[in-house]
């Protein structure tokens, strides 16, 4: 079996002889659905009125379904919308900071439920906060190949917290989290094709006696072409996909490489930095530029959004060749230009802020809702994770740094003794480093920027791969399939309690993600932070 054959049968989904294999194949996931649609539709239309942010995405949302682009909502627009009255914006213009495709996701749902229905507010959010558990699911699947381990991924992260409350309001994080996943699933599928396909080149070469130089330049990457799509589409919910976009092509040129090296390439280094990956960014950044100009279709076909019929004079014009570009191009990126002096800018102090330094020791969750009904009880929406699932997975993160590190130094130390080294991680290498890259992108970026105004609730894109992390973790602890009777039997042990554990606090902490009417006093009890209030 060849180097590529290998990687992909480590990670391939697992052949269910048996019916009852078969019968369980569909019956983890579909259990593990109705869990996520559970926590995210039953009550969405509550409470009713406009609630943290969706102040904004949801008024925004309903200006693009009646006008094309954002329009300006009169101030006493909250009350209307609370009393079923939404009405309708002003045809002029309003500055928005986050381009328009999560907020048309949100319109879906004002679309099919009707904007006087709270639950049409936040329909479209908790249908991808859903479908965010499915794709958990298939990249588990994807990565790890066992079932049990496509159910763990999936029920930590539809138990999760910050993930069900992400869902349950019209926010934009949940969305983007979405595009993400499925943009890195569409990067595992094109590393099987490539790594396939490199071993057939490799085989032809070798059958008639030619040298593998720097190796094949592959063009047809169709998954690649699509990851790059939906990346696009990540930037058109919020533009810090665009640290997940960066840091997961570099991935795929290192991977490239990596996979050259251990197929005999003789010249892999020079052969994918100088031959493949040009060829890979081509593939990849002008699909992700398309997709996001898509995104902004509504104010590029009306006249009426912010800067669109800006007059463009010598004196404003793009610079070089840039300024040969149509006018509503060019007031496109001057809008982009103005969204990003915001973003930098903004440094505003807020009650829920929380600086990214603090956010693996969940130190401020953000609060989006509390309303005290003056009988005794409140009604309460904070983002707090499921805290056992939260530190769990940020110690698996830890853990798996620390084993890759460990296993690296044993693997050159192997190399220079000349001995073939087996791979001691609790998973594939590829795997691992997929998940640490969209730990790392998806946080140590905000690191950059202390002085902005940030919120923990910005977490839900770490959020899966938080949760595979530990999911990693777990199936070490379960240990192979081939493991002896004794050694399956601790493994289940463990990780059933500490399943059992991670849901208890999840239905201990539910009533704070569902705004539940519940006794102040035990609301209290569910401030196990003094900055969790």
């Amino acid at each position: 079996m060849t180097h590529a054959q290998a990687a992909v049968a480590e990670t391939a989904p697992p052949r269910h002889g048996s019916s009852a294999s078969r019968v369980l194949s569909f019956a983890v996931p579909a259990a593990v659905l109705g869990v996520a649609a559970a926590t995210r539709l039953i009550g969405l239309e509550h409470p009713a009125e406009l609630v943290f942010d969706e102040t904004y995405y949801v008024k925004d949302a309903e200006s693009l379904r009646q006008l094309g682009y954002e329009g300006r909502w009169p101030d006493d627009a909250n009350a209307n919308w609370a009393a079923g009255t939404p009405g309708s914006p002003s045809e002029l213009a309003s500055f928005v900071a986050h381009p328009p495709l999560g907020k048309w996701v949100i319109a879906l749902g004002l679309a099919a439920l009707g904007p006087e229905n709270p639950a049409g507010w936040r329909l479209g959010t908790a249908l991808a906060g859903v479908a965010l558990v499915g794709l958990v699911m298939v990249l588990a699947h994807l990565l790890l190949g066992r079932l049990a381990l496509t159910g763990i991924a999936g029920l930590l992260i539809a138990i999760d917290g910050n993930a069900i409350v992400m869902s349950r309001v019209a926010l934009l994080d949940g969305v983007l989290a979405l595009l993400i996943v499925l943009a890195v699933i569409l990067l595992v599928l094109d590393r099987r094709q490539v790594r396939r396909e490199l071993d057939e080149w490799l085989a032809h070469r070798h059958a008639h006696e030619r040298p593998s130089d720097w190796g094949p330049a592959f063009w047809g990457r169709p998954w690649l072409v699509g990851a790059g799509v939906t990346f696009g589409l990540a930037i058109g919910v919020k533009w810090s996909a665009l640290y997940l976009l960066a840091a997961f092509a570099v991935l795929t040129v290192v991977v490239d490489a990596i996979d050259r090296r251990r197929a005999g390439v003789a010249l892999w280094a020079s052969g994918t930095l100088l031959r493949q990956a040009p060829i890979s960014a081509i593939l990849l950044l002008p699909s992700a530029l398309a997709a996001h100009l898509l995104t902004w279709t509504g104010w590029f076909i009306t006249s009426g959004g912010y800067g669109r019929t800006r007059e463009v004079t010598d004196d404003n014009r793009l610079a070089g060749p840039f300024g040969l570009l149509p006018d509503a191009l060019q007031n496109w990126w001057e809008y982009q230009t103005a969204i990003y002096g915001y973003h930098v800018g903004v440094t505003s102090e807020h009650n829920y802020e929380a600086p990214a330094l603090g956010w693996p020791l969940l130190l401020r969750p953000t609060y989006m809702h509390y309303h005290d009904r003056g009988d005794g009880t409140a009604e309460a929406i904070t983002g707090i994770p499921n805290p056992f699932i939260w530190y769990a997975a940020v110690a698996a993160v830890i853990a798996l740094v620390i084993w890759a590190v460990v296993e690296l130094v044993a693997r050159v130390r192997a190399a220079r003794a000349g001995i073939d080294r087996a791979n001691g991680m609790p998973a594939s290498g590829w795997a691992i480093a997929l998940v640490l890259t969209g730990v790392a992108a998806g946080w140590l970026p905000w690191l950059l920027y202390p002085e902005r105004t940030m919120f923990f609730f910005y977490t839900i894109v770490l959020t899966p791969f938080l949760v595979l992390a530990l999911t990693i973790v777990l199936g070490a602890i379960l240990g192979p399939a081939d493991a002896d009777r004794s050694r399956q039997a601790i493994g289940r042990i463990i990780v059933i309690g500490m399943l059992a554990l991670a849901i208890v606090v999840s239905l201990f902490f539910l009533p704070l993600w569902t705004g539940s009417p519940i006794p102040i006093e035990q609301l209290r009890l569910r401030y196990w932070l003094p900055t969790w209030t």
